[in-house]
C-alpha cells in the first residue's frame, strides 16, 4: 500500500467518476482504471460499486476510504513539520557539556542562537568526561562540548574530536608557598614559570579519575616522574583553588577557568613549561557518521565562529 494507491481511491471516491478523477490525478482513464483494479485484487475485496450515478463506495470501500484521510493527513502534517524544521521554525537539539565548562562558554553563544531561532528547543546533559562519551555513543547527545583526550590517554575510535581551542594549564598555589621564590619570568609565558619538578613534596589537590583536568594533571607529574600525595580529592576546581590559596597543598587547573572564581585571597598561578603536555584542547565531540540536524549545524557553525573571533 503507497501514498500513491491512498490518493487513488480517495480521489476517485470524493469524484465519484473515473474519469474526472483521472483529469484531477492527471492519469489517463485506462491507467487509473488498471491501479485501481490492482489495489482491489492486492486487498482482495471490491472497494467500488458502478452505478448509473457513477461510482459508489462498498463498505470495504469505506473503510479504506477512511484509513486513507487518516493516513494522508498524518503524512501531510508530517511533511508540514518537515518542512518548519527545515526552516528552524521548529526543532530540537540535545547536546552535552562538561562540568563547569558550560557556564564559561554558553553565554558566549546560545542566547544569540536562541534569539535567532526561538522555535528551537534545546536539551543540555551537564557531566563528566567519560558520560559525556558514553551519551554520545548510545545516541543520547546529537554532539557534545568538550575537551579532547590528553595526551597518551584512550581515544575512542568511534568519535571524532574537533578542536576548537588550546588552553595552558597553570599551577595554583598559596602566595606563602616557599617555592614562589623559586619561579622565573619568561618571555610566551602569562606567569611566572615553575619547574614542575619542584612539586614532588607538596600535597596535592586534585579531581577525581574520570575527570579530565585530573587526566592532564596526572599526564603532567607522570612526564616529570614524580608522584605527589594526593591530600585532597574533590569534584570542583573552584574549591581546590580556593584551598591551595589558602596553603593546603597545590593544584593545577586550566588558564581559562582561573578568571571564573573570586578571590579576597588569591593563590599565585605560574605557567608551566611548554615541555610538559600541560594543556587541553576544547573541542566538539561528535559520533562518527552520525546525522546531524540543520539545527545541530547552525549552533555548532555559531560555536566555531565565536572562537575564531577569540
Amino acid at each position: 500500500m503507497t501514498t500513491r494507491e491512498l490518493i487513488y481511491v480517495k480521489t476517485t471516491a470524493d469524484m465519484g467518476n473515473i474519469s474526472k478523477a483521472a483529469k484531477k490525478l492527471f492519469v489517463t482513464q485506462p491507467s487509473l482504471s488498471q491501479s485501481l483494479q490492482r489495489i482491489e485484487e492486492g486487498i482482495g475485496t471490491k472497494l467500488f460499486i458502478r452505478s448509473s450515478d457513477g461510482l459508489k463506495l462498498t463498505f470495504a470501500g469505506e473503510k479504506y476510504y477512511q484509513m486513507a484521510c487518516q493516513v494522508l493527513k498524518i503524512y501531510d502534517d508530517f511533511s508540514s513539520e518537515i518542512t518548519d524544521i527545515n526552516n528552524l521554525k521548529v526543532g530540537h537539539i540535545s547536546f552535552g557539556v562538561t562540568h563547569h565548562l558550560g557556564a564559561i562558554i554558553l553565554p558566549k553563544f546560545l542566547p544569540e542562537y536562541q534569539r535567532s531561532y526561538p522555535g528551537i528547543t534545546i536539551d543540555i546533559f551537564e557531566g563528566s568526561t567519560e558520560p559525556q562519551e558514553q551519551h554520545l555513543i548510545s545516541g543520547d547527545l546529537d554532539f557534545s562540548i568538550m575537551h579532547a583526550p590528553v595526551y597518551g590517554s584512550y581515544v575512542n575510535p568511534s568519535i571524532h574530536y574537533e578542536v576548537l581551542k588550546r588552553y595552558p594549564f597553570v599551577i595554583a598555589m598559596s602566595r606563602k608557598n616557599p617555592l614562589v621564590e623559586k619561579s622565573v619570568s619568561l618571555s610566551g609565558y602569562p606567569y611566572p614559570v615553575l619547574d614542575v619538578r619542584l612539586l614532588a613534596d607538596q600535597p596535592l589537590l586534585t579531581l577525581h579519575k574520570e575527570q579530565r583536568i585530573r587526566h592532564v594533571t596526572d599526564s603532567v607529574l607522570r612526564e616529570a616522574g614524580i608522584q605527589p600525595e594526593i591530600r585532597l580529592l574533590c569534584k570542583n576546581y573552584m574549591s581546590l583553588e580556593k584551598l591551595a590559596a589558602e596553603d593546603m597543598g597545590v593544584t593545577m587547573l586550566p588558564s581559562e577557568y582561573v578568571a571564573a572564581n573570586s578571590f579576597e585571597n588569591p593563590p599565585a598561578f605560574f605557567s608551566i613549561e611548554a615541555s610538559y603536555p600541560a594543556y587541553w584542547d576544547l573541542c566538539i565531540a561528535t559520533l562518527k557518521g552520525a546525522f546531524l540536524s540543520k539545527a545541530d549545524e547552525l549552533l555548532l557553525a555559531l560555536l566555531r565562529e565565536k572562537f575564531q573571533q577569540d
